[in-house]
């Protein structure tokens, strides 16, 4: 190909990337409600076979049975995130200099590919222990994705933003990171171990306002330990909003996502009591599922932000490595 007329690799801001990116991102959640759903009214195997359901990319009756409805739905949804993660990782290859960020993108192809295979032997296998890791892996690559559609955005790439955070609000940032996902771990195990409702009451573990649960299984430590867990996170991410605010490098965005994310928290606690108060209703145990991973995707994309200039000081050229490093080591 002639080099006048080559697509040109630079790190300049590419309106139709960021566009393509906060697509996938958004259309990620559709089917992580979608399964959240399924699993909400046990419709995981409506269908035994995959990947077609029933043979069929259109099974009959699917449109008016809700079991049918929300597997496939949420199959259809899937594909197609698969093809928008695929495009976007294409797109960044061809037209994206930073090599971190092209690398990155195909890590998403290989997630979302990794995904529709362990969602594929779910179904084969009936097995609820792959379900979990499918729960797992749908969270992850949303985190990816809002990676790469923070490093594709505009104010990104704009080094006039100043996004010096102290090396201990980075640090926490990281930390509550790694609790969502331990919780989101815990959280995929107790619902397909059906322990969503083994401690019946809330705030308490008892009807006679205990704090531990009077009678101890699996079951009930799993549940136990989600709520101890969601505990020590609010401690957790109330400080990280906390600190962001107080920090002076941050604008006045940041401190607004700061303050979203604890709204998301405050909406999260109510969902989760709403659970257990209704018998695990279908909506609320779904807007749970999704409240949580909003919450995951907005602390997530704070961190990798707060970690902005580290991949700044790795894009320019190699005189400036050595601050890379430096920032590397915070």
């Amino acid at each position: 190909m002639n080099a006048s007329i080559a697509p040109a690799r630079t790190p300049a801001y590419k309106p139709g990337i960021a566009r393509l990116a906060v697509a996938s991102i958004v259309w990620t959640i559709v089917p992580i409600c979608l399964g959240a759903f399924t699993t909400s009214i046990g419709a995981g195997m409506a269908f035994p076979d995959w990947p077609l359901s029933n043979g069929s990319l259109n099974p009959a009756g699917w449109l008016q049975n809700i079991s049918m409805f929300a597997e496939h739905a949420h199959r259809l949804t899937a594909g197609i995130i698969s093809l928008l993660t695929i495009a976007l990782a294409a797109w960044l290859w061809r037209r994206e200099s930073r090599v971190w960020l092209r690398k990155l993108a195909w890590f998403a192809v290989g997630l979302v590919l990794a995904q529709a295979v362990v969602g594929g032997l779910r179904v084969l296998l009936n097995s609820e222990l792959v379900a979990m890791l499918h729960a797992c892996l749908a969270q992850g690559l949303l985190c990816v994705l809002v990676a790469i559609g923070l490093a594709s955005s505009h104010a990104w790439l704009d080094e006039k933003t100043q996004t010096a955070f102290t090396a201990g609000t980075r640090r926490l940032g990281v930390i509550c990171c790694a609790l969502l996902f331990v919780q989101l771990a815990i959280a995929a195990v107790m619902r397909h171990s059906f322990a969503g409702l083994a401690i019946p009451t809330f705030p308490w573990s008892s009807p006679d306002h205990a704090l531990l649960p009077p009678v101890w299984n699996f079951r009930v430590g799993l549940n136990f330990a989600h709520r101890v867990m969601a505990g020590i996170i609010t401690v957790a991410l109330v400080t990280l909003a906390g600190k962001i605010w107080a920090d002076r490098s941050a604008t006045a965005t940041i401190r607004n996502v700061a303050g979203a994310l604890m709204s998301l928290l405050a909406l999260q606690i109510y969902l989760g009591a709403s659970v257990i108060w209704t018998g695990r209703a279908p909506f609320f145990t779904t807007a749970h599922v999704i409240v949580g991973a909003a919450t995951l995707a907005t602390t997530f994309g704070l961190t990798w932000w707060m970690h902005r200039d580290i991949f700044i000081e790795i894009t320019k050229p190699a005189t400036s490595m050595p601050r890379a490093r430096e920032l590397a080591k915070i």
